[in-house]
């Protein structure tokens, strides 16, 4: 029977897994490669993979789907973690220059740096608290 290019597709696709296993080296994936694209039939597909395990793609599909889910939420912990950063080095500059006007005026000064940290402290703490955690739906 003929070979449809989704059905060598789906072969190349578990060439790539045993490669990524360690299977089969690169050379050997490039040579199956250059026969799958010439085969015309099941049984010329078959034989690619005849020396090599089953592997469940739909499996694998799921477990690369949690990797990009994961790798998403760690890029938003990372992200928060620098505004948090950036807030606590603003505030500190703040604090920097409202002592030492304080201590060169010899009296203290009202404390401003609190109106810079306050509302944008206000505003982290409600995104860290209540973000979506990198859980954005887009379909």
């Amino acid at each position: 029977m003929r070979a449809s290019d989704a059905d060598r597709d789906r072969v190349a696709a578990v060439l790539r897994e045993h490669t990524a296993q360690g299977r089969i080296t690169m050379e050997e994936f490039n040579e199956r490669l250059e026969h799958l694209y010439q085969s015309k039939t099941y049984g010329e597909l078959q034989r690619l993979t005849s020396d090599l395990p089953d592997v469940d793609l739909r499996h694998r599909q799921l477990a690369k789907k949690t990797d990009k889910a994961a790798a998403k939420q760690a890029k938003a912990h990372a992200g928060m973690r620098a505004a948090w950063a950036s807030w606590a080095m603003a505030s500190s500059v703040n604090w920097i220059i409202w002592l030492i006007v304080s201590v060169t005026a010899e009296h203290l000064i009202y404390p401003w740096p609190l109106w810079v940290m306050g509302p944008w402290g206000v505003i982290l703490l409600m995104s860290t608290i209540f973000g979506s955690g990198g859980s954005s739906k887009k379909r």
